[in-house]
């Protein structure tokens, strides 16, 4: 049960749904890590991909905190997506060693070729974009991460491959 208070500062409860008793069963298993904040965010982004807006108020009563905080913290660290994400996460590195060697004509090459800018998803929900700022893969610039794979020396040509192979459906033929 969610409990807040009334305009009478009594304490009502409400039936929780099922995406907000899982949001309270993520919170309840971090609440008494120390700066619990950033780890309930984690645990909530993981579980469902994005912050859902009923986490706010239930991060907020559960922590003792207002909800400003607990958006602004949402806000400020990029990571964290209040909507949510395509069926791939393409981030491309903007640190300065990518951005020397094309960088920064890989970036705009992904967002004309996805029809996106940063934090964007494409109209099919297939790719959102989005921009880091270090892969680690400094050596072999320009880099990009999707999912968990990192790709280095990424060229136009190179990426528009990637793209179609993670757009190209699989038919099993039987």
């Amino acid at each position: 049960m969610y409990k807040h208070n009334n305009q009478g500062g009594q304490a009502l409860s409400t039936a929780l749904s099922p995406a907000q008793q899982a949001i309270q069963d993520e919170v309840d298993a971090l609440k008494h890590t120390p700066g619990a904040m950033l780890p309930i965010l984690h645990a909530i982004q993981d579980r469902f991909g994005y912050i859902p807006d009923e986490a706010v108020p239930i991060i907020a009563e559960t922590l003792r905190h207002t909800r400003a905080e607990v958006h602004g913290i949402i806000s400020f660290y990029h990571h964290f997506r209040t909507r949510p994400a395509g069926r791939h996460v393409v981030q491309i590195c903007r640190a300065e060693a990518c951005q020397a060697v094309g960088g920064r004509q890989l970036e705009q090459h992904a967002k004309s070729a996805l029809g996106v800018d940063y934090h964007g998803t494409t109209l099919d929900r297939q790719f959102t974009l989005e921009p880091v700022y270090c892969l680690g893969n400094c050596a072999c610039g320009p880099s990009i991460r999707v999912g968990d794979e990192i790709h280095g020396r990424v060229d136009p040509a190179r990426f528009d491959a990637l793209v179609d192979d993670l757009s190209a459906t699989v038919v099993e033929v039987k």
